[in-house]
């Protein structure tokens, strides 16, 4: 459950890896079983993120404010590449639709087949959002939709991000962070507004909220998702700018089980892209979910290589 990316599947482009960061750090616990899940949770996260086109991929995120825009790293582009050729194509709106055309003799693809003319552009808000590839498959164009305005998301194999990733370290956390939960259903239809890294306020659906408790108190949270479904948390505790995000950090949950029961596994609350990347545009925690309770399981703050940032 993951609102802040493109709302369509990307497609996965078969790349060979970058110079791999340092595998995360083994779990330490007295429970081997324990242990053992969440080093295989760890390890899916940091593949994740360093797939060539996770969120460390991330090289560009362009608000398009005229009718046309030429794309490339050549200085005369109105869109700088950070990464890809001079000259790539010609971004063109017509009415509410863009259009993509590529330069003539660039390597542009779409679903593994050459794109030779004009191609229809549709954004993460659509039911197929239109992916492009190009550098020999490295970098990928896609348009995402936030409120009114569209922007080109752009990602590369080589991006600084992914090739330098520091890895990720985490909270003593353990099996106390796995905490039962009780999930209370809202009137049909209800949603939360919740703000975006930009500014942007987007009503998402609010299913209900799940409540816990924890050092002797309850505590609750407002959940986003619908009925029935996973879950998915945006929360702020008392690390937060203390050793985790500032901003807050993100959990999934399985859906609630018929009587309302579910676990909430802190061990699993990771940072949103935006802590990885200038370029995302991530949601961030509502009020009713900034809690006076500190939270010592999951990731911590993303730290940027030596010499960077």
């Amino acid at each position: 459950m993951r609102y802040w990316g493109a709302g369509g599947p990307l497609v996965a482009l078969a790349l060979a890896a970058c110079s791999p960061a340092p595998a995360p750090a083994p779990v330490q616990a007295e429970d081997p079983a324990f242990a053992a899940q969440q080093q295989q949770w760890r390890v899916q996260r940091y593949q994740d993120l360093v797939r060539p086109d996770g969120w460390t991929a991330l090289v560009g995120l362009h608000w398009l404010q005229n009718k046309s825009h030429f794309i490339g790293s050549g200085a005369t582009s109105g869109i700088r590449l950070a990464v890809g050729p001079a000259k790539l194509g010609l971004l063109r709106r017509e009415g509410s639709q863009w259009w993509f055309t590529p330069e003539a003799g660039t390597d542009v693809t779409h679903e593994g087949q050459p794109v030779r003319g004009r191609i229809r552009m549709d954004t993460d808000k659509d039911a197929q959002p239109t992916l492009l590839a190009f550098d020999g498959g490295k970098g990928q164009l896609s348009l995402i939709r936030r409120g009114p305005r569209d922007a080109l998301r752009v990602k590369h194999a080589d991006a600084a991000a992914r090739r330098d990733f520091a890895g990720l370290q985490y909270w003593p956390g353990g099996t106390q962070w796995q905490v039962p939960a009780r999930f209370i259903a809202h009137p049909a239809g209800k949603t939360l507004p919740i703000v975006d890294i930009t500014g942007l306020t987007t009503e998402m659906p609010n299913a209900g909220a799940v409540e816990f408790e924890r050092d002797g108190r309850q505590w609750r949270l407002e959940a986003i998702g619908e009925p029935g479904q996973p879950l998915f948390l945006i929360f702020a505790d008392r690390t937060s700018g203390h050793g985790s995000y500032p901003a807050g950090r993100y959990l999934d949950t399985a859906a609630p089980a018929a009587d309302g029961s579910l676990t909430l596994d802190f061990n699993h609350a990771y940072n949103p892209p935006c802590a990885f990347t200038a370029f995302a545009t991530c949601p961030l925690s509502p009020p009713e979910n900034r809690m006076d309770l500190r939270v010592d399981a999951g990731e911590k703050a993303y730290h940027l290589p030596p010499g960077e940032g």
